[in-house]
């Protein structure tokens, strides 16, 4: 007599030909300081990382250089080069630079003016929280702009890395939006992940499938 066949619960391994994208926020970034604005590249506020932001990047470092990688990029947006530096120390890999991966665009609210509105309880970022858009700010980026231009970003790093692993180091709001086209989820499900969290992603030529979101281990003790 046969002995029926069984099937046993095995570790999740992407389809073939898939790309598995590490989503790596960048460092906490210097303090913004009420009636200063930070310098601007192209229109948009660019602090460098804190102290604390420098040692998250070294932390961060020393776990993804345990596994090898096939590709890393970054915005053009200092605090992202800055978290990426202590692995390209680590590993040599040098970083590919992608201005479509820098942070949504807050128009009038640029340079800093994000933390204060949020921190004054400010009705209009009240009002960006509920109906989860940034184009509520006067100037700022409209979610087809934004989710737009990270889509042909996702779009030409999985081209350049068909079947590879690729660490991305973006931002906040950038990658809640990259996971919540993933996942068809509300526009700001995503957009909390902490200072160094690692999300993953992994793309097919059918969908974008998430697999992580927030892992900071690596921040522990």
């Amino acid at each position: 007599m046969t002995s029926p066949r069984t099937f046993s619960q095995r570790p999740y391994v992407g389809p073939p030909g898939s790309t598995e994208l590490l989503l790596v926020r960048h460092g906490a970034s210097a303090d913004a300081v009420e009636g200063e604005a930070f310098e601007l590249v192209e229109g948009q506020g660019d602090p460098p990382l804190s102290e604390v932001g420098r040692h998250q990047a070294q932390q961060v470092a020393r776990r993804l250089v345990a596994d090898p990688f096939d590709g890393m990029y970054v915005s053009t947006l200092r605090r992202t080069a800055e978290t990426a530096a202590p692995l390209v120390e680590r590993s040599g890999v040098h970083p590919v630079v992608d201005a479509d991966l820098r942070e949504v665009y807050l128009g009038e609210w640029e340079g800093g003016h994000l933390r204060q509105k949020a921190a004054d309880g400010d009705p209009m970022f009240e009002q960006i929280l509920r109906e989860q858009r940034w184009d509520v700010v006067p100037g700022a980026e409209s979610r087809e702009v934004f989710g737009g231009r990270l889509r042909r970003a996702i779009e030409r790093v999985v081209d350049a890395h068909p079947g590879g692993r690729v660490i991305i180091f973006s931002h906040g709001a950038a990658i809640g939006e990259i996971l919540a086209q993933a996942s068809d989820s509300a526009p700001f499900a995503f957009i909390n992940s902490d200072n160094t969290s690692i999300s993953r992603l992994v793309v097919t030529p059918e969908r974008w499938i998430v697999r992580g979101y927030n892992d900071t281990a690596h921040l522990a003790g």
